[in-house]
């Protein structure tokens, strides 16, 4: 693969303002999902490497909060452009370690790219306040100050776009980083770090490392001088996160996992039904925290939404991203890894022997290796597995229901509560559903709802804080409070 901007493609880690390999020589191999083609190697640091990676951070973290908002958000907003400037190169590498399609790949980088100059912006905003003194001849007020040293540990699902969520909030408000990415995915995190340099971040404010991961995430997460720790990716690693920082009584965030509800009544759009569905589940070749898992659809027009949302997803294209340099026009890449494929078989033959019925798909795709047909199983019940667990997979499963109070017991018949999706055209029937959903967002006739201005996060065992918007600072920030006692007039 070659690219215009070739220093993009990096091999080493990031620490203190230097490219560094791993002492002890250790490294791991990265593979091309869809043809297992051998992409290159990157070092796997060793405990003290990463250690190495706090020290920067933590002395870098003094010059760089007392950088002006301005100072800061100069550099922030460089990387951005740079980011935007090499947004073909950048979604070339994502295509090729994660496997999404190209133009996912493009819609990823600008997407990461357009939290780094808001959170610029807002960290202007950053406001305490004067609070009326119930204390006479006492002034009181709060100042908001950055925590200091933040670890982002990050999924392969978004690899750059995960990254800047973090980084962007954390930055802009003060802090300095420390980014262990996921090891199916590290060129997209190395190449951000290039970009950050060029774009001028002083040596220690953003540091990328990587390392047998039970390892790294323990030596980040327990050491004192990190004193928050955001975290996008499975609930079962988030609580081993919560409770190693539990030690130090650390700022925690969690995105974790999702099994979205999407409620299609029987006064929605059709039509509009079944597109927003066919998105919302097969995006990121279903391999997506807010993907549509539990399809629910009012029993009146249950055949007719079966019947075009079958047709839809038979059209789906399968296929690599890229062909040598060449892009491939497809729709669904491979899974991640051959665990994910194994799951997903499972998961289907534990659904059809259960009596669900298969309305396409449903194999292993004639491409071989990773990919796997679309699916669409109808007559879901709560006791299949495809019900009960994350889908991280090109399978939707479809159920239907007759009142709305029934869809509502099953949407929030989960551990989870990121995501849920409603079709319908009555505001009667759509804010009630709002409210009495247990997700903590809600698109409604639409696929579309994040952004850099939201608050991305969830409910339940769906995470801790939010993600994005005035609230993505609160994992980075403290609430300092002073009683200024005086006396006489100022």
């Amino acid at each position: 693969m070659t690219y215009k901007h070739p220093l993009l493609f990096k091999a080493l880690c990031y620490v203190d303002g230097h490219w560094v390999h791993s002492d002890s020589g250790h490294s791991v191999a990265v593979h091309n999902p869809a043809d297992q083609a051998l992409i290159g190697h990157v070092p796997m640091l060793d405990q003290p490497q990463i250690v190495t990676a706090v020290d920067a951070a933590h002395r870098a973290f003094a010059g760089w909060r007392e950088q002006s908002i301005d100072a800061r958000g100069a550099i922030l907003r460089r990387w951005a452009a740079l980011m935007l400037e090499h947004q073909e190169d950048l979604a070339r590498i994502l295509s090729q370690e994660q496997g999404k399609p190209l133009a996912e790949s493009r819609g990823e980088i600008a997407y990461a790219a357009s939290f780094i100059p808001w959170f610029a912006e807002e960290a202007r905003r950053l406001y305490g306040q004067n609070i009326p003194s119930h204390i006479p001849g006492a002034h009181l007020g709060t100042v908001k100050e950055p925590v200091g040293v933040c670890a982002l540990l990050t999924p392969w699902n978004f690899p750059s776009a995960m990254i800047t969520r973090k980084a962007a909030a954390a930055l802009a408000a003060g802090c300095t980083v420390v980014i262990k990415p996921a090891h199916e995915t590290p060129f997209s995190a190395l190449a951000l770090a290039q970009l950050a340099e060029e774009a001028g971040f002083p040596a220690g404010v953003f540091n990328v490392v990587l390392g047998e991961p039970q390892m790294t995430m323990e030596t980040l997460v327990q050491d004192n001088r990190v004193r928050s720790v955001s975290f996008t990716g499975s609930t079962r690693v988030g609580k081993l996160v919560l409770q190693a920082a539990a030690q130090d009584v650390k700022k925690v965030s969690l995105e974790l996992g999702g099994n979205a509800p999407f409620i299609v009544c029987a006064d929605a759009d059709l039509e509009l039904a079944v597109k927003v569905a066919v998105e919302a589940k097969f995006q990121t070749s279903g391999q997506d925290c807010c993907a549509a898992n539990r399809i629910m659809v009012q029993r009146s027009i249950y055949p007719a939404f079966l019947n075009r949302f079958t047709a839809a997803v038979r059209e789906l294209r399968v296929g690599p991203a890229l062909v040598g340099n060449q892009e491939q026009s497809v729709d669904i890449g491979p899974l991640m890894h051959q665990a994910a494929f194994d799951v997903t078989a499972e998961r289907v033959e534990d659904a059809l022997q259960r009596g669900a019925q298969r309305l396409v798909g449903g194999e292993a795709h004639a491409l071989g290796g990773l990919f796997y047909q679309p699916t669409v199983l109808a007559d879901v019940t709560p006791q299949m597995r495809i019900y009960r667990e994350e889908n991280f997979a090109p399978i939707a499963g479809v159920m239907p229901f007759d009142t709305l109070e029934q869809a509502i017991e099953m949407a929030n018949d989960t551990e989870y509560g990121l995501a849920a999706y409603i079709c319908s055209n009555r505001l009667d029937l759509i804010y009630p559903l709002i409210r009495r959903l247990d997700h903590a967002m809600i698109a409604v006739n639409g696929v579309k709802f994040t952004g850099h201005p939201i608050p991305f996060g969830g409910m339940k065992a769906s995470g801790l804080g939010r993600e994005g918007g005035t609230e993505g600072f609160e994992a980075f920030v403290e609430t300092k409070y002073f009683c200024l006692h005086h006396q006489g007039q100022f």
